[in-house]
């Protein structure tokens, strides 16, 4: 079974102004597909990895042979995050968290707005590339943590329930160098939603 590249559930340009078209396609359609087709040239000469799907894959890094453990790390680690972070942006956004996850993050952080500002800090000050996320730990609280490249919270014995991209290439064309706009104009998009149903599950 191969892995393949996941529809989006909007159009390219349904989250302007705040990611635009242009960015959207070169980011799934080349970025999210390279990362695939690596990952499945990686495995295959191992059709009992196959069968895995890529959230088995990167959560059980240490039994994937080490001859293709890096590639899967790298790769599969793209192929997961890519495919998560599309599910948590939507155009008909909330502003703000209801249900489960407002009382958590108001439980573990203050306020939401206390939340928001943590969150924007550790994306503007990631250095080089990686991911922001909001996961929950292993005792059960929520928590933003940072990791390097494709590295992502499941390998870590997390939970992750909202991630953003901080590798240029997710807003690089439209932002420049300014991280710190579009980290502040992700929070326009993001699906609360799917957000409190990731905290659910």
């Amino acid at each position: 079974m191969k892995h393949e590249l996941p529809k989006l559930s909007y159009e390219y340009n349904a989250l302007e102004p705040y990611i635009d078209e242009k960015t959207m396609v070169i980011h799934h359609t080349k970025h999210h597909q390279a990362y695939i087709d690596k990952l499945n040239a990686a495995l295959e000469k191992y059709p009992e990895l196959q069968k895995k799907d890529i959230k088995e894959l990167v959560r059980n890094l240490n039994s994937v042979p080490e001859e293709i453990r890096t590639a899967v790390k790298n790769h599969g680690g793209g192929h997961f995050n890519h495919s998560f972070f599309w599910k948590i942006m939507t155009s008909n956004a909330e502003k703000e968290p209801k249900g489960e996850i407002k009382v958590c993050i108001n439980k573990d952080f203050g306020s939401f707005e206390k939340f928001r500002e943590q969150f924007i800090n550790s994306a503007a000050t990631l250095f080089g590339s990686g991911w922001t996320w909001l996961v929950i730990n292993e005792k059960k609280k929520l928590e933003i943590i940072n990791t390097s490249n494709q590295d992502n919270p499941i390998s870590m014995g997390k939970k992750p329930l909202l991630g953003i991209d901080v590798w240029e290439h997710s807003y690089y064309l439209k932002y420049q160098n300014k991280r710190v706009d579009y980290v502040n104009a992700f929070f326009n998009i993001i699906n609360w939603k799917q957000v409190d149903e990731n905290l659910k599950k």
